[in-house]
């Protein structure tokens, strides 16, 4: 799999699943909204109210699982990174990506406590059970780097 094949296969996805970890080390997960970028960065947004937001705000380790949602497509990337708040012009570097995919996001901007996640990859791993055998990726962060 080429950096461009799995770009192409992550950004198929417009939804992933991400997973937190509350102050009493219990995962919590939920469905987002994501873009990612040419750096294989995850962006979203969502409320400061929300349990996501408050577990990275204490701990910003997180995880997503994206694909495997369609019938007949075995594919999918588990992602762990770290994230954090953008701001100034890589807020507006990313909500550029967001917008062109999430028309709506400009009107969400009125909601109070809206807030934007940026996501930092320190793993990926790709899984196509389509093919037999199964093709299974693993790129670390050196890795990931490298594919950068």
């Amino acid at each position: 799999m080429t950096r461009q094949e799995l770009l192409v296969m992550m950004r198929a996805h417009r939804f992933a699943i991400e997973a937190s970890v509350s102050p009493t080390a219990s995962p919590q997960a939920a469905v987002v909204g994501v873009v990612v970028t040419d750096d294989f960065e995850l962006f979203f947004d969502t409320l400061d109210t929300t349990r996501k937001m408050r577990n990275l705000r204490r701990n910003p380790m997180i995880a997503f699982v994206i694909g495997g949602t369609v019938q007949g497509d075995e594919r999918t990337v588990q992602y762990e990174g770290i994230a954090d708040e953008p701001r100034g012009s890589e807020l507006e570097r990313l909500q550029a990506i967001y917008f062109n995919v999430f028309p709506d996001g400009p009107f969400r901007q009125a909601w109070p406590g809206l807030v934007y996640v940026r996501v930092r990859p320190s793993w990926i791993r790709f899984s196509d059970f389509n093919v037999v055998p199964p093709a299974i990726i693993e790129l670390d962060g050196s890795q990931l780097a490298a594919l950068l």
